[in-house]
């Protein structure tokens, strides 16, 4: 791969990436066609990272489609795959990890020790063997994006970061790989996620400013959905820098993950 990524710039290529986990959908392809907008060439990674997974969470089950995934992206115009083994990109002695700090505290990190370290490790390795001109990473994943754009600023890759807008279903649930997951009762329950984002951006519209008040009730529309939902947190933070924001005031994300019936969804959404 990297022999390949320096034959393309030699010959003044520019080269975009979108690293995935495969099992690919709409989102994912929508990000090959924003990156292939700009590049002579987009390669797309698919590598289920084992590092990011806790060992009670889904590495194991996580959904795969490798054959699948390549006619995908072929018909959306990317122009190569790249799907590392594990043990060639972790060998045994593999000892060296990446670590954004600050970030990676809040939010996800609070729920999921170690999940960014994982991540970022992986991303810094796909960037020194890809050697990509610009990548392109979704919104849905929003505090993913801003620790990885960090990291790419701290440690001087000459990368442009683009992040595009999450892409939905048309009754309004963010697509993911883990959609998989839900049954068709289970799926529709699991718009309580957009509903409750719904009521925030609502409730901002309509001057409402209580932080406390708009996470009561979007709350209560999450239960009202999904009775049985298991909400992990409900946070509201600057766009940029991730910290807790207490007032509406600039730009502001809200973010929620929740448990449907025990698959583990997150979405957000900005508010302004």
């Amino acid at each position: 791969m990297q022999l390949l990524s320096r034959r393309l710039a030699a010959q003044g290529k520019k080269i975009g990436f979108v690293p995935t986990m495969g099992y690919l959908h709409e989102g994912h392809l929508s990000l090959i066609r924003r990156a292939k907008k700009e590049a002579d060439v987009v390669i797309t990674s698919i590598f289920v990272n084992p590092k990011q997974f806790a060992p009670n969470e889904d590495f194991a089950r996580y959904p795969r489609d490798e054959r699948g995934d390549i006619a995908k992206i072929r018909k959306a115009g990317g122009s190569i795959v790249f799907v590392p083994k594990a043990r060639e990109v972790y060998p045994d002695d593999f000892t060296t990890y990446v670590n954004v700090e600050g970030l990676t505290d809040v939010l996800e990190g609070s729920v999921r020790p170690g999940h960014f370290k994982g991540v970022t490790t992986i991303v810094a390795m796909l960037f020194n063997i890809v050697r990509p001109d610009l990548v392109v990473f979704g919104m849905k994943d929003f505090q993913q994006a801003v620790v990885l754009k960090r990291m790419t600023v701290d440690l001087g890759y000459p990368i442009k970061f683009i992040v595009a807008p999450t892409v939905r279903e048309r009754d309004g649930l963010a697509m993911s790989s883990r959609n998989k997951y839900l049954t068709e009762q289970t799926r529709r329950e699991a718009l309580c996620l957009y509903f409750a984002l719904r009521t925030a951006k609502s409730l901002v519209k309509s001057r409402v400013t209580d932080i406390r008040k708009i996470e009561k009730e979007m709350r209560a529309v999450i239960l009202a959905t999904c009775p049985s939902a298991k909400i992990d947190y409900i946070a509201f933070a600057d766009i940029f820098t991730l910290e807790p924001r207490r007032k509406l005031s600039g730009d502001i994300v809200v973010s929620l993950a929740v448990r449907v019936h025990g698959v583990r969804l997150i979405d957000n959404m900005r508010l302004g």
